[in-house]
Parts: structure tokens; C-alpha cells; sequence
């Protein structure tokens, strides 16, 4: 398979509306199966049926955060390339794995970190931040990142 074939059929936009609609298939049949114990009317399974009801909805919920949370970092990301400011990370050399080196994304994550200690209330800083956490291997900081970018650019919109 080409390159190009390669990432396309691996779009990570892609890829997660497949494994949500495969959650949403299971969350489907647990939901059916709940419905069913609760309504047998026997007080065990009525209450076994409310339990397994709640991992659905909740489910569910969490989907719906993490889609909400991929669009609204894509949107971030088309405005930072319309305003010609995306995050650079084209220099930094590569592991044979395709990751950056890890000297290189400590490095650039100085940077970034250094860049927003002299604007902490700009958004784009949070951003470039964030990729630089994941860049340098801590996704969930760079999550937390990038969910305060979100944030602070949806104040900084004009209304």
C-alpha cells in the first residue's frame, strides 16, 4: 500500500468515528440489555438492568466529550495554518519510528514552555504547548494543554 493510501485509510479523524460507531453499536446492545432486565420485573435484575443501564449513557457522554474535544482542536489547528502560525515541528529530526528525538522535543518543549511564560493569555501559546507535550511524550498534560487553549480562544472569538 502506498504512503499516501497509508494515511489516508489511517486519518485519525477517520479512525476515531470508526471506533466511536463501534462503541455506539455496543452501547446499543448493553442499552438493550439493561431495558430487558429491568423490565422482568424481578428486583435483582431490575437493579443489575440499572446498573449496566448507567455504563451506556456514560459511555456515551464520553464519546461525545472526546469528538467535541478532536473538533475543536482541528478548528484551532485550520485557524493557527489560516493565520500562517501552526506550530513548526518539520525540522526536528525523527526516530526510525517517525517519532521526534527525544532530545529534540525536550528541547523544543523548552521553547514552547518559555514562549508561554512570556504570554501566558495567549491561546496559540497553549497550543504550541500542548503539541509540545505530546511531542515530548506526556499526553495527558498536553490534553489539559490544549483543553485551556480551547478555552481561552472561545473567549478570544469575537462574539
Amino acid at each position: 500500500m502506498s504512503e499516501s493510501k497509508q494515511r489516508r485509510f489511517l486519518n485519525p479523524r477517520t479512525s476515531a468515528f470508526v471506533v466511536a460507531a463501534a462503541l455506539l453499536v455496543y452501547l446499543v446492545i448493553m442499552g438493550g440489555r439493561a431495558v430487558t432486565m429491568i423490565v422482568s420485573g424481578q428486583p435483582v435484575f431490575i437493579a443489575l438492568g440499572l446498573a449496566i443501564f448507567v455504563l451506556p449513557v456514560l459511555g456515551a457522554v464520553l464519546v461525545a466529550d472526546q469528538l467535541r474535544f478532536g473538533a475543536s482542536t482541528e478548528r484551532l489547528a485550520r485557524r493557527l495554518h489560516d493565520e500562517d502560525a501552526l506550530p513548526d515541528v518539520s525540522h526536528l529530526p525523527l526516530r526510525p519510528s517517525g517519532r521526534v528525538e527525544r532530545e529534540a522535543a525536550d528541547a523544543w518543549f523548552d521553547e514552547k514552555q518559555a514562549e508561554l511564560e512570556a504570554e501566558p493569555e495567549d491561546w496559540r501559546r497553549w497550543f504550541a504547548l500542548a503539541q509540545a507535550y505530546d511531542l515530548a511524550g506526556d499526553r495527558n498534560r498536553g490534553r489539559k494543554a490544549m483543553r485551556r487553549a480551547i478555552e481561552m480562544e472561545r473567549q478570544d472569538r469575537p462574539s
